[in-house]
């Protein structure tokens, strides 16, 4: 570090301002471990409340979970729930407004909206998406933009991407 120029870590971790808002993912149907374990580094980077994993989705202690979130699975609180709308309808009592990231007919672009202070985020199966009883639960859906040939980007990518404009903005 001294010959980068740079302080410790521990010294610019100091610095770094803790969320203002409250986070917590929900994912859907999350099949593939990789994305969970991603979700669980998202979450511990984002200082997640909890993570949520509902209905098909992977689940620790899975070797490719374990292998991906490095040690985060056993730092953020998470939780089963086997169905995601049930969990929504839960967590709008505690105060917090639901948003699933997909594209319907009905998504508002993800930077066009003013985020409350309590946000639910969920995000859906790698193939399907967020279902149709999950998105009438909620409370809104927003999309990220696509530029290119693809219509999506990975489940966990958009959460990552999704999770900090929340947070910052």
């Amino acid at each position: 570090m001294k010959q980068l120029r740079r302080k410790p870590l521990k010294d610019f971790l100091k610095q770094v301002r803790p969320p203002e808002r409250e986070l917590i993912f929900i994912l859907q149907d999350v099949q593939d471990p990789v994305n969970v374990g991603s979700a669980f580094r998202i979450a511990d980077a984002c200082r997640v409340k909890e993570l949520i994993l509902t209905g098909i989705s992977a689940q620790p202690p899975h070797p490719l979970i374990r292998k991906v979130a490095r040690g985060k699975h056993r730092r953020v609180h998470w939780r089963y729930v086997a169905q995601a709308a049930d969990a929504i309808v839960s967590l709008r009592a505690g105060g917090y407004t639901s948003f699933a990231l997909e594209i319907t007919a009905q998504s508002i672009r993800y930077d066009a909206v003013d985020y409350p202070d309590k946000v639910c985020l969920i995000v859906g199966h790698e193939d399907h998406g967020v279902t149709k009883r999950t998105l009438a639960v909620c409370d809104s859906v927003i999309f990220l933009p696509m530029y290119g040939a693809g219509a999506s980007l990975n489940v966990h990518v958009s959460l990552g991407i999704a999770a900090y404009h929340i947070l910052h903005h």
